[in-house]
């Protein structure tokens, strides 16, 4: 039984073969990883905006005492004692400042809220281009294994332009170029 030569470029197609599979496994780790976060800076975000409407509600409750107490206070000024007019004009000077309180707040936590939506937007973006370089990538794995079966050097070509689309989209996954 004579054995078979076997053929240089073989040697060639299990190399590419290697990094299209060492790149592919690194692109589905790193694009978990992204969409991790992505689902976090989501979860995190819409905390906020729930932290943000419970604010604008305490704010609103604390907005529509003020306004009934002015309302009070002109009906005070002139049938009760000075003290009484006193007493509301406190209350609602406190009212005043617990509205501006929440008002604050609100801000504080709706820049903490798309802070995280951007980051959940960006994320997504390395995401989206580590998933791509996935599906290349084990594309340009199996025709190089098709190639290697049949011994057929223009599927491995296939495979190698498939490939390189896939660590474009490899590198892009790191870069945002695209």
């Amino acid at each position: 039984m004579a054995e078979d030569k076997k053929e240089p470029w073989l040697n060639w197609l299990a190399l590419t073969t290697i990094i299209f599979a060492v790149c592919a496994t690194l692109s589905t780790f790193k694009g978990g990883g992204f969409s991790s976060r992505s689902l976090m800076s989501q979860s995190q975000a819409s905390d906020q905006w729930a932290f943000y409407q419970a604010k604008a509600v305490k704010g609103y409750l604390y907005q529509m005492q003020l306004e009934k107490l002015e309302l009070e206070l002109r009906g005070v000024t002139h049938l009760s004692p000075p003290d009484v007019a006193d007493a509301y004009r406190e209350k609602i000077a406190d009212y005043h400042k617990k509205v501006d309180k929440y008002e604050q707040e609100k801000l504080a936590i709706q820049q903490e809220a798309r802070h995280l939506e951007q980051i959940r937007d960006e994320a997504q973006i390395h995401a989206r281009a580590f998933g791509i370089a996935v599906i290349y990538l084990q594309i340009a794995i199996l025709l190089s294994s098709i190639a290697g079966l049949l011994k057929k050097k223009p599927v491995w070509f296939a495979g190698i332009f498939t490939g390189i689309a896939g660590l474009i989209y490899f590198a892009d996954g790191f870069l945002v170029l695209f």
